[in-house]
């Protein structure tokens, strides 16, 4: 079984690499080919996932190339994690929703837009390319953001082959089993909404119900990414909630923690990883690795510890390390490998997965791209349906798929009025005139991809 992924230069390729090779001959996986067209972090950050691989199972086939063809052909899985523009875009993204004093996030907020349509201009390319060079029924998992609008446009753009992964709401499943001190398989979770606005309806362990546990015990705002949410916002929704509802639940505190700090999440990463590339430039990888993975363990562990720390005002303090050896959730490739898993072992099981709605989330086009927890059968991912939904998580979450619907619709049709339109609805602009002047701003940004906009 080939995989193939495209964006195998990013700095988080590693991680990638480590969960693949780790399940690779439970799985079949004998062949993982990494492309990326950034030649210089293919030298780097993908000869560093290749050595990861190899550490793991020296047998295992591993392929570097920036040959988009040469990746994706005879593949039986894709994970496409791209970040057209690098992160000066997304710097760029950012700070033009910020001078209009709007929040600049980039997936929830309105720089999610200008990125999608960077993201999807690329990706439909290579969706081409899967369509006539992958082995029939290749599926494309894809993790490149902004997952929700993305995985909904290429969806409308017939591109059935393709599922939106997130490793949120896996994420945030583990810290309670390591809250629990179980194993993350001993629990199960229900969700429904959105990608980067999903809510758990139901955690069990072993069977039972914990979610209300949760929500009362202390420890779930220090241990947890609950650790953005306040006790009374979780008794009042009676559920547990994606950590990017912040964005939403506290708009206000996000947009003044973020003007009040000196850098904003883009380009402490645009900083962080330019500081790792340029010292990982001056290390031979595949004759001292040990060297660059230290180096690789500092400047991410940065990362890590001030993850939404400008926008929440709360800054992890743990210590990070990289363990080749030891097992974890696997990020989103464990969600990709969840779904090989399933789909191999001929049996069903459930995964949380963007798919289309089809009447699981009432008040939702069946077109709809929702993130949800599926049942993964012999025909395809089936979403679990959710007869009751609380009024107010509805209402929140029809209004940002109507935005995604018209973003989805402004790309495909390159039309800025249905862009303007989209964001004067999108809740954290909310205005006719900011959203004309944030697509007249993003369209100029993004020239080179919106010359033939009208």
């Amino acid at each position: 079984m080939k995989l193939a992924v495209i964006g195998g230069g990013g700095v988080r390729s590693l991680f990638l690499a480590k969960s693949l090779a780790q399940r690779s001959k439970e799985l079949g996986i004998d062949e993982l080919a990494f492309m990326d067209n950034n030649e210089t972090k293919l030298g780097i950050y993908g000869k560093m996932a290749r050595q990861t691989a190899l550490l793991i199972n020296p047998d295992i086939e591993f392929t570097l190339t920036s040959d988009s063809r040469q990746a994706v052909e005879n593949a039986d899985y894709i994970i496409t994690t791209i970040r057209e523009g690098g992160d000066e875009m997304r710097v760029r993204d950012e700070r033009t929703a910020l001078s209009l004093g709007v929040l600049g996030q980039e997936t929830t907020g309105a720089a999610g837009f200008s990125f999608a349509i960077r993201s999807v201009n690329v990706l439909k390319d290579y969706c081409e390319l899967i369509k006539k060079y992958s082995k029939p029924g290749c599926k494309v998992f894809n993790f490149t953001n902004p997952a929700g609008v993305v995985s909904q446009t290429l969806r409308d753009m017939g591109y059935d082959f393709t599922y939106g992964i997130c490793d949120a709401p896996t994420g945030m499943l583990s810290s309670f089993a390591s809250l629990y001190g179980v194993s993350p398989d001993r629990l199960k979770g229900e969700v429904y909404g959105l990608n980067h606005l999903s809510y758990f309806s139901s955690i069990k362990l072993d069977g039972k119900e914990i979610m209300n546990e949760i929500i009362e015990n202390d420890d779930s705002y220090v241990k947890t990414d609950m650790r953005y949410f306040e006790k009374d916002l979780l008794r009042e929704r009676g559920c547990v909630l994606n950590e990017y509802l912040y964005y939403f639940y506290y708009r206000e505190k996000a947009l003044e923690n973020i003007l009040k700090a000196k850098k904003t999440r883009g380009e402490q990463i645009l900083e962080i990883n330019r500081s790792m590339t340029e010292e990982l430039k001056n290390i031979d990888i595949d004759n001292d690795f040990n060297t660059a993975l230290k180096i690789f363990e500092k400047w991410y562990g940065v990362r890590e510890n001030n993850y939404m720390a400008s926008e929440t005002g709360v800054k992890r303090a743990s210590e990070w390390t990289f363990d080749i050896n030891k097992k974890d959730s696997g990020g989103y490739a464990g969600v990709a490998l969840k779904f090989i898993e399933i789909e191999k072992s001929g049996k069903q099981d459930s995964m949380i997965l963007c798919v289309p709605n089809n009447g699981a989330i009432p008040g939702l086009y069946d077109s709809d791209i929702v993130e949800i927890t599926c049942d993964i059968t012999k025909n395809g991912a089936v979403a679990h349906r959710f007869e009751t939904v609380d009024e107010q998580n509805l209402e929140l979450i029809r209004r940002v798929k109507i935005y995604e619907r018209l973003a989805s619709k402004a790309i495909r049709e390159k039309s800025a009025q249905a862009a303007v339109e989209a964001l004067t609805l999108h809740p954290l602009v909310n205005s006719y005139s900011l959203a004309r002047e944030l697509i007249k701003q993003y369209l100029e940004l993004n020239r080179d991809y919106t010359k033939d906009w009208k």
